[in-house]
């Protein structure tokens, strides 16, 4: 349990935790891409952020990667594509850029209850 137990303070980090997740996918997968017979690994972000929900214990949430199928495979085995992984990282990018400003909104939400609380 955080110091401030808030649901959307909780989910906020949930998210971060699972872009943050994503993003170590993408450069594994981008740092693999002259690997004979290496899979492209990707997350479910709409399961994993289900998942994250409903996971009352935030020590143990933890995302899980998948092969991603449907890629066109080279003959050495290898199906990364560095065009998908880019447009990936940059969507993940601004993923948690919005997850980032919407924490800070919620941060300074509390800032202000606790200064309007405060005696003048």
């Amino acid at each position: 349990m955080s110091m401030i137990d808030d649901a959307n303070i909780t989910a906020l980090s949930r998210f971060l935790d699972v872009n943050v997740f994503r993003s170590e996918l993408v450069m594994s997968n981008m740092a693999n891409v002259d690997t004979p017979g290496y899979r492209t690994q990707d997350v479910n972000f709409s399961r994993e952020m289900e998942r994250a929900g409903g996971n009352i214990e935030y020590a143990s949430f933890s995302p899980v990667a998948h092969s991603v199928r449907g890629l066109m495979e080279r003959p050495d085995g290898n199906n990364v594509s560095l065009e998908r992984e880019s447009l990936l990282l940059a969507d993940t990018q601004l993923h948690f850029n919005l997850g980032v400003q919407l924490l800070r909104d919620e941060f300074k939400s509390i800032l202000s209850a606790i200064h309007e609380g405060s005696p003048s």
